[in-house]
């Protein structure tokens, strides 16, 4: 039997969950669409000739034409108050959905959620903000929304504007902000009118690096200062691993792990070795698409620290589109792009029903040892894409590019090695 004292600690644990999800499952329903479908005046016929028939036909059509995804499947865990949490996966992984959910913009198909206290939440760029409305309006119309008084948000408005900077255009309707600046306002907005949980999806890959560090500062400010529960969304295991304090990793809608954030970390790298290589191709034949990848393969050669990254890449053009270049994004295990490869500066892939096969030879300047990525990527004008495959494969370095180096590499000392020379001065 417990004593008063271990009850006492058992009710401060309840009382200090502040998320509880039970069992939380979304599904969606996929259209597709026939390949041929009658006119307006068979169907008008059809019904008249035969209303049940008719009926049956339809109704076995949208049945064939349609099927069940599941975005979430029978997810639970539970969060306390103050806790960092990373949520992180491959893209599909359900986390999106996830946040939606606990943000109450879409509801869940079953299971349940016990979410106490405010919730603010920074999911995509334009999330909770009127666009015809200015800066200064929609500061007061999300502290309305989170349940504030116009004299509390008043108390905060000038901390808000001070870290969006965007105070020359505090008056501006928002729906001429770039995505920059709306990102930097919703941020502050979100941060600052004292949610007692904030929900960041990785929208801030949008802001400049130095507003991503001022925007994880202020994530730690809150969750260490005002004990406030943070939920972060990211790609980028460096800024989950300097953040969270525990993360739950999501594949394919499921929770594979909940935990301290190191073996999450490891355990979703784990798994995306194991998913990686040096081979890549598209599962089923794409719809509708204009230029997309459909294989891909890579080998690396050479030594260190002067190796060869080839790459073959198979595409296909299915419909008429703008010339289009590519682009090739060499991602430490960490998340984070180290390199960009362009192989031409300008659009040379032009619009044809036909299958596209290059060749292209990448030169890796000393990276450290480990597990590097390759991301995809087709587009025109630098602004459109047309398909990207983030990481579809992987490479693994062994050997050191410093060479007689027998001290281990530190992922604390950069991803790349430069050659360099000493010389000593004379006096």
């Amino acid at each position: 039997m417990p004593t008063p004292s271990e009850r006492l600690s058992e009710i401060k644990i309840v009382s200090d969950v502040i998320i509880k999800v039970e069992n939380l499952s979304k599904r969606y329903l996929i259209g597709h669409q026939n390949a041929k479908t009658d006119g307006l005046r068979h169907v008008i016929e059809d019904a008249l000739r035969s209303p049940w028939q008719w009926f049956k036909k339809r109704h076995e059509q949208q049945k064939n034409s349609s099927e069940e995804f599941w975005a979430l499947k029978d997810v639970s865990f539970e969060i306390t108050r103050g806790e960092v949490i990373g949520i992180i996966g491959r893209n599909g992984a359900g986390k999106s959905t996830l946040l939606k959910i606990l943000s109450r913009i879409t509801e869940p198909t079953s299971g349940r959620i016990t979410l106490k206290g405010r919730v603010a939440s920074l999911l995509e760029v334009g999330t909770g903000f009127h666009a015809e409305l200015t800066g200064r309006e929609n500061i007061f119309l999300n502290g309305a929304i989170l349940g504030m008084s116009r004299a509390e948000i008043k108390r905060k408005f000038d901390e808000i504007v001070a870290f969006s900077e965007v105070e020359n255009f505090l008056d501006t309707p928002v729906k001429r902000y770039s995505s920059g600046m709306y990102v930097r306002l919703a941020f502050a907005v979100a941060a600052h009118l004292e949610p007692e949980v904030l929900i960041v999806d990785e929208v801030l890959a949008v802001g400049d690096a130095q507003f991503q560090k001022k925007c994880l500062g202020k994530m730690k400010d809150i969750s260490r200062g005002g004990g406030r529960t943070v939920l972060f969304v990211s790609h980028n295991m460096a800024a989950v691993q300097t953040l969270c304090t525990s993360c739950i990793v999501l594949k394919g809608g499921s929770k594979t792990y909940s935990g301290p954030v190191q073996n999450g970390v490891d355990s979703y790298l784990e798994f995306n070795e194991k998913e990686g290589g040096l081979e890549w191709a598209r599962n089923g034949s794409p719809k509708n698409a204009d230029l997309v990848f459909n294989k891909a393969s890579a080998q690396l050669s050479g030594t260190q620290p002067k190796l060869i990254l080839q790459i073959n890449a198979e595409m296909v053009s299915l419909n008429p589109h703008k010339p289009a270049f590519l682009a090739f994004d060499i991602v430490d295990s960490s998340g984070a792009t180290i390199m960009q490869s362009l192989p031409e500066l300008e659009p040379f892939i032009l619009s044809s029903n036909r299958i596209h096969k290059y060749c292209v030879k990448i030169e890796l300047m000393g990276l450290i040892p480990g597990r590097y990525s390759l991301t995809l990527w087709a587009g025109s004008h630098y602004t459109e894409t047309l398909d990207v495959v983030e990481e579809a494969l992987w490479f693994e370095v062994v050997d050191s590019p410093t060479l007689g180096r027998s001290f281990p590499h530190s992922r604390n000392h950069g991803a790349i090695a430069p050659i360099s020379s000493i010389r000593e001065l004379p006096d």
